[in-house]
């Protein structure tokens, strides 16, 4: 059985508004968030399944204080894991006028 932090952190991701601007919004905040846990050795888990509730999906769930919530997340420090290999940069862009 794989060992992981025993008090993980809950991250919630709220905006404003839940139109387009606030989704885009919100996936910035999200990849500062999960590019900065990185640089810190912390792993993330993202938790999308509250967010797929009839309420919710639908938008008859109205804001909360905090705004609309677009992602739920759980942080801390788990096992080490091999990394993702890459592919050559030449074979992602274009180079070629």
């Amino acid at each position: 059985m794989a060992r992981f932090e025993k008090e993980p952190q809950i991250a919630a991701l709220f905006t404003r508004g839940d139109g387009p601007r606030d989704w885009l919004a919100a996936g910035q905040a999200l990849q500062r968030v999960l590019l900065t846990a990185t640089a810190h050795g912390v792993s993330a888990s993202l938790f999308s399944q509250p967010l797929d509730l009839p309420e919710q999906a639908d938008g008859t769930e109205p804001a909360g204080t905090l705004g609309h919530l677009q992602m739920l997340l759980r942080l801390g420090y788990g096992p080490p894991v091999p990394a993702v290999p890459r592919r050559p940069l030449h074979e992602v862009f274009n180079t070629r006028p």
